[in-house]
């Protein structure tokens, strides 16, 4: 049995990117409904947040349920040498003087059914289990897509849709968009722990870093109920040189780190180890006529400065406002989306200099603050989220110090006879 039912806008999925723009259209009075394949609450990886979430989620009204939860706070990063020696802390409010330079660790499965209820509450429709099947076209633009839920196959039609499906990139895997970034093909492998040791004060709830020989890297991020999550990246080949067995990887990397070592010694490991490929891509088109990717269905970037969250809260915001003005102005083309597509992508090329950078072997913070202590602030910046300004100041310094990449042209609109047919 199908059915079919219309709407001013399709999001496909509700995760953070997806919630946010459908609550920012849902906000403008839009009809809009969320196509969710998993029944939330839902695991996923991605804890820690940049202070510039903040921003995104003040605008669609979560902040207070953040500040009322036992989300630890999170007021710095840190990075740990090969040798265990801890860097002075980035602390976020000696750079910004707002109550944003104080951000949180988030469980995911919490953070996320947060944001998706507040769609709802902000009136979304959201359906959950309700998988996309198929991207629905129609003169070459895309009118709504087809999904199944429980084996009922249903029809969602809309001038506009929203794909959010994450790295499942549904938009990008049909079109043969995905782009995969020449460098960065890591994978990681994590778990968690409970009763590991946490920093005193205020660094009790800081992201760390901590460095690896040849550039892997473990993370460290406390969470609540006694919790910390941590995983090493590195290279495919470097991990899994002796053996394929999740556990016994992990555990010989965690030994290579005096911190890491130190710090999970008197903790307790639990559940299972977990694995995925860290391929970092980017779309070749950011939509087409009657479609705009946000969040990791767009682009994923390597995880080490935690910017995934903050790019999906921040398309996703920018989405929903310039898809409300698209369906004002009567023009859902692909052209609507230039901008949004130049925007997002240079915050993200902004992230990925500094990615870079960390994997240079020749790259050291130490050494470029000694040398030009000035860009601390920018860089800084990149750390807390504010990327969307002009960085050339400071890469151009960056780059005496670690060779940085070529800004990817791909990831704008794209031009009319481009669009997938």
């Amino acid at each position: 049995m199908t059915g079919t039912q219309k709407y001013d806008a399709v999001v496909i999925g509700g995760g953070p990117a997806g919630s946010t723009a459908a609550a920012v259209l849902a906000g403008h009075g839009r009809k809009v409904v969320v196509l969710e394949k998993d029944r939330f609450p839902r695991y996923h990886i991605g804890e820690s947040l940049m202070p510039y979430c903040y921003f995104p989620l003040e605008r669609i009204g979560v902040i207070e349920k953040i500040k009322a939860s036992n989300f630890p706070q999170k007021y710095s990063v840190q990075f740990v040498s090969t040798m265990g020696k801890v860097s002075q802390p980035f602390y976020f409010f000696q750079h910004m003087e707002h109550e944003a330079s104080t951000t949180w660790q988030v469980v995911r499965s919490e953070f996320d059914q947060m944001l998706l209820n507040n769609a709802r509450e902000k009136g979304a429709e959201v359906r959950e289990e309700t998988k996309v099947v198929e991207i629905l076209r129609e003169n070459g633009a895309v009118v709504g897509v087809r999904a199944e839920h429980h084996g009922h196959e249903e029809t969602f039609r809309a001038p506009m849709t929203l794909d959010a499906s994450g790295r499942d990139a549904l938009a990008v895997a049909r079109n043969g968009w995905r782009v995969p970034d020449p460098q960065l093909k890591k994978i990681a492998i994590w778990t968690y722990y409970r009763g590991a040791l946490r920093d005193p004060g205020l660094d009790a709830g800081a992201t760390t870093v901590a460095y690896l020989p040849d550039k892997g890297w473990f993370w460290y991020i406390p969470l609540s109920d006694d919790v910390v999550s941590v995983g090493v990246v590195a290279e495919r080949e470097y991990l899994f040189d002796e053996g394929r067995d999740l556990a016994t990887v992990f555990q010989r990397e965690a030994q290579k780190n005096p911190w890491v070592s130190e710090h999970l010694a008197p903790g307790q490991q639990f559940g299972r180890y977990w694995t995925t490929s860290e391929y970092s891509y980017r779309s070749r088109y950011c939509g087409e006529d009657g479609l705009v990717l946000v969040g990791d269905a767009f682009a994923f970037l390597d995880p080490v400065f935690s910017s995934g969250v903050f790019l999906a809260l921040r398309s996703g915001e920018l989405a929903g406002d310039l898809v409300h003005a698209a369906l004002s102005d009567g023009d859902v083309s692909a052209a609507r989306f230039q901008g949004y597509g130049e925007q997002i992508c240079g915050g993200i090329e902004a992230m990925r200099n500094l990615v870079y950078a960390f994997y240079d072997q020749e790259f050291s913070f130490r050494e470029l603050f000694q040398r030009y202590p000035d860009v601390r602030p920018d860089l800084t910046d990149c750390l807390i989220g504010h990327l969307f300004r002009d960085f050339q100041d400071l890469f151009s310094r960056v780059g005496e110090f670690a060779q940085l990449p070529a800004p990817l042209p791909h990831g704008r609109a794209p031009a009319p006879c481009a669009s997938s047919s």
